[in-house]
C-alpha cells in the first residue's frame, strides 16, 4: 500500500490549478467524468508516466454537514494487490468500521471510503479486478 493522492476542495478552482501547475510544476492530465468540476494534477513525468497526486474539486456544490470548505478533503491509499484489498476489507469488517464503496467512472477502479471523524476521510483505491463484487 502507498499514498495515492490528496484531494483539495476549493471555491477558486482555476487559481488553485494555476498555483500547482505554474508554481509547483505539476501537470494537468486526464480525469474521469465526475459530476463535479475539477482537475487531476500529475507529478513524476506527467500524465504519460505518473499518477495524479493532487485532485482538485470545485466546492460550489453544497457541503456536507460538519465539513468546511475549502479543505483538504481526503487522503487516498492505493492497493495494487487483490489479496491486500480483501485483507483490508476483512480488517474493516472485523473492527466494525463502516465504509462506502464506489466505482470510478471509465477507469476500471473501485474506491472505498472510511470516515474516521467529521472532516477526516480516508480513501482506499484498487483496480476493479481486485474486488470480489459479490462481497459488497
Amino acid at each position: 500500500m502507498h499514498l495515492d493522492h490528496a484531494t483539495i476542495v476549493t471555491p477558486d478552482l482555476d487559481a488553485t490549478r494555476q498555483f500547482f501547475v505554474d508554481v509547483v510544476g505539476l501537470e494537468e492530465g486526464a480525469r474521469p467524468p465526475f459530476g463535479v468540476g475539477g482537475y487531476w494534477l500529475y507529478a513524476d513525468g506527467g500524465p504519460a508516466d505518473g499518477r495524479p497526486v493532487i485532485h482538485l474539486v470545485d466546492s460550489t456544490l453544497p457541503g456536507h454537514a460538519g465539513r468546511v470548505t475549502p479543505r483538504i478533503d481526503h487522503l487516498a491509499f492505493r492497493l495494487d494487490d487483490g489479496a491486500q484489498w480483501q485483507a483490508l476489507r476483512a480488517r474493516l469488517d472485523k473492527a466494525g468500521v463502516a465504509y462506502q464503496t464506489a466505482d470510478v467512472p471509465l477507469s476500471g477502479e473501485v474506491q472505498l471510503f472510511v470516515a474516521l471523524a467529521a472532516s477526516v476521510v480516508i480513501e482506499f483505491v484498487t483496480a476493479a479486478r481486485n474486488v470480489q463484487r459479490a462481497s459488497f
